[in-house]
């Protein structure tokens, strides 16, 4: 994968409002799976007017298939920068659900998202509790095909702005901060979490910038 060229591409999406209208669900995304498939801004543009021409719900549709897009090739450029790591190990599953990677042999699903404004708190509330904003985004994960109660590694996105989404194209500011937390990766750092079945392990990599 070539980060510059992907960055370059997900910077043009920021011309267009970023609006979900509904939560993610599953036949949406059934509707929307395209977008696995095409890796550049004209194409996926392209294809969105084309196949939502007729729709009933062609805007709320539109809006859906640029954000699962936009988050999708973020996070698979994302979870390049990690397992291009000499400390993390892909995992070659694709179909794997429960994790991405590992990092020193302990496995963990990677979730890139926004700081959460129905967290109740506020950034530096969050950078001082770690701990407490992992439980919060456990508990308010999304119901669809990803949800699970395993290791999970979550890079959380602020901007002073109030403008989150937009850092999910800041692969390489991105990756210098993610080299940085891996190169200093200690397994006793992490948070460790218990439930009903019994505990796993996540860690909060909350990243802040104020102009994006």
């Amino acid at each position: 994968m070539n980060l510059c060229n992907t960055e370059i591409e997900l910077k043009k999406r920021w011309a267009i409002p970023y609006n979900w209208g509904r939560k993610q669900y599953d036949s949406w995304d059934k509707e929307t799976n395209f977008i696995y498939t095409i890796d550049t801004f004209e194409g996926i543009e392209k294809e969105i007017a084309t196949r939502f021409k007729e729709a009933n719900q062609r805007k709320q549709l539109e809006n859906y298939a640029w954000n699962r897009w936009y988050n999708f090739q973020s996070a698979k450029a994302i979870e390049h920068i990690f397992t291009s790591h000499p400390k993390v190990r892909k995992v070659w599953n694709g179909r794997d659900r429960e994790k991405d990677f590992f990092i020193d042999d302990i496995p963990f699903d990677h979730k890139t998202s926004i700081f959460p404004s129905n967290y109740g708190n506020d950034f530096e509330f969050a950078k001082q509790h770690p701990k407490d904003l992992a439980k919060w985004l456990y508990i308010n994960q999304s119901e669809q095909q990803r949800f699970h109660i395993k290791n999970r590694l979550f890079v959380v996105l602020h901007n002073a702005t109030g403008e989150h989404w937009k850092l999910k194209a800041e692969l390489s500011w991105l990756e210098q901060l993610i080299t940085n937390y891996l190169d200093s990766f200690s397994k006793d750092n992490l948070i460790t979490l218990t439930h009903k079945n019994g505990s796993l392990l996540t860690d909060i990599l909350l990243f802040s910038k104020d102009n994006s």
